[in-house]
């Protein structure tokens, strides 16, 4: 709690608010795109080694396109919430999604919430309106997104929930 600064720690393990989730969740996005970017980078050599005489850049459809950014989307916020509790933009805003008792989610709950906030993004603006700031994503899967700036999880959040 040292590299914390004094004016944040009144403000460890609060409900984090729409403004900081909407900025966790655009890195987030951004992590993706670049991740999905880098796929299609890896396609185009791998169809130039294969075949340099034959080769043609592959036009990608906006349909596929957007079908891999979401599959890419579940399996990124899966894996992170279920082993760290935390994605990338939510590291950078400092925040953490726990279960209601401050557990880290189990893998099911991971992957449902992923899957909810993906095909659902508009959720993530209830918690504006909501007075202990949840989304309906938390109402709904019992989750909670608080304000968490330590690297590794504390005692309170160190256990796992289904």
């Amino acid at each position: 709690m040292v590299s914390v600064p004094r004016e944040a720690r009144s403000y460890q393990g609060a409900s984090a608010g729409v403004v900081t989730r909407v900025a966790a969740s655009v890195v987030d996005a951004l992590v993706v795109a670049l991740a999905l970017a880098g796929s299609y980078a890896a396609w185009v050599a791998l169809l130039f080694v294969l075949d340099p005489r034959r080769f043609r850049m592959p036009d990608p459809s906006l349909l596929w396109s957007v079908a891999l950014f979401l599959v890419y989307l579940v399996l990124y916020l899966t894996v992170s919430w279920w082993m760290a509790g935390r994605t990338i933009g939510d590291h950078v805003w400092g925040v953490r999604v726990t279960s209601r008792n401050g557990a880290l989610l189990g893998i099911v709950r991971a992957f449902v919430r992923a899957v909810t906030c993906a095909l659902f993004p508009v959720g993530l603006l209830w918690c504006a309106v909501d007075r202990d700031r949840r989304s309906l994503h938390d109402l709904v899967l019992r989750t909670s997104v608080v304000y968490d700036w330590l690297p590794h999880p504390s005692s309170r959040w160190g256990t796992r929930s289904g």
